[in-house]
């Protein structure tokens, strides 16, 4: 148990862990599927919920307004879409930008094609858009762009204003970058290889961390990467995020990558749902043996991923929905 929690006030308490935005989400999803849920009982509903919300599987299939609302939502996200489709990195393929889309779109049917070029940009850097990408390259930037997607917006004003040689102490007040934005970023990087100074953009992103409380990398991490070279460019910096395994630890959805393709979990249920696949239940009566009842056919796991209930995911923190997408 964290002791933290006992130095915080009630409302603070709160207001960290967004007990407020789950309660006020489980009352509409309620509300919305009231005859659906109902019939559960109120109580096991909101056990259910909340069970959903502890393991990381509550954002299956919800809206991407959801599952960006609170970093706990895109953490369970990020390792929802490794454990999905981890077996894509085991195997070697090599993905195209648009191709990754059409995973992410799985989990969340409005996932924007923005947010996915904004992390192609990160892994590609030079390279033309249409290159394909390695799972561990495009997971790794994915969690960075995805879980600091605010703060990595502010950074690249900033590293904006730095390289056309604006004052550092210019109060910048960035609203959205988009992808036409970052693209020109890059050409201007092009035109200027050498970057900005590090140690100002270092003293630039650490004053920025005022604004953004703990929705940011830690601060001796990108310092740690900033004093390793005299200029940085901002694609440079970003790569050097996705490859920094304290902030990966920090934000906590994915292992080491050298653990990245291991999960012993996942692979013994593959391995049930291979062998449960692999036999083929008797078709009708004749095929069995005369005093023999006819088998009794399991429900193939694979069923549960689209038919399930929203409500109904595992509380035990299995991924019987996640193992199905897989294969």
């Amino acid at each position: 148990m964290n002791a933290d929690r006992f130095t915080l006030t009630v409302d603070e308490y709160l207001a960290e862990k967004n007990v407020l935005f789950y309660m006020e989400d489980a009352v509409n999803q309620l509300l919305e599927h009231k005859e659906e849920y109902t019939q559960f009982g109120i109580a096991r509903y909101f056990a259910e919920y909340f069970s959903s919300v502890r393991n990381g599987n509550h954002i299956l299939f919800r809206e991407f307004a959801y599952i960006r609302a609170t970093s706990h939502n895109r953490a369970s996200f990020i390792r929802i879409f490794w454990r999905c489709f981890r077996q894509i990195g085991k195997n070697g393929d090599l993905l195209a930008m648009m191709d990754y889309s059409s995973l992410l779109q799985l989990l969340c049917p409005d996932f924007p094609a923005e947010m996915v070029q904004k992390t192609a940009r990160i892994v590609l850097m030079d390279d033309a858009m249409d290159c394909p990408m390695s799972f561990a390259d495009f997971l790794y930037a994915f969690q960075i762009q995805f879980f600091y997607e605010e703060f990595l917006e502010s950074v690249a004003m900033i590293y904006q204003g730095l390289l056309s040689g604006k004052s550092p102490n210019t109060v910048i007040v960035p609203t959205s970058t988009s992808v036409e934005q970052l693209s020109q970023l890059a050409a201007d990087e092009t035109a200027a290889q050498e970057g900005v100074d590090s140690s100002l953009f270092s003293d630039c992103i650490e004053a920025l961390c005022e604004r953004y409380k703990d929705d940011h990398p830690s601060r001796f991490a990108f310092k740690e990467i900033l004093k390793q070279t005299q200029r940085m460019t901002f694609y440079g910096f970003l790569m050097a995020l996705t490859k920094h395994e304290g902030i990966s630890q920090d934000i906590g959805a994915l292992p080491n990558k050298a653990d990245l393709l291991i999960d012993p979990v996942m692979d013994q249920e593959l391995e049930k749902l291979i062998a449960q696949v692999s036999i083929s239940p008797a078709s009708n009566s004749s095929s069995c043996a005369p005093g023999q009842k006819e088998p009794v056919r399991k429900a193939s796991p694979r069923k549960s991923l689209h038919h399930r209930k929203r409500i109904e995911l595992e509380s035990d923190g299995s991924t019987e929905e996640t193992d199905s997408s897989e294969n």
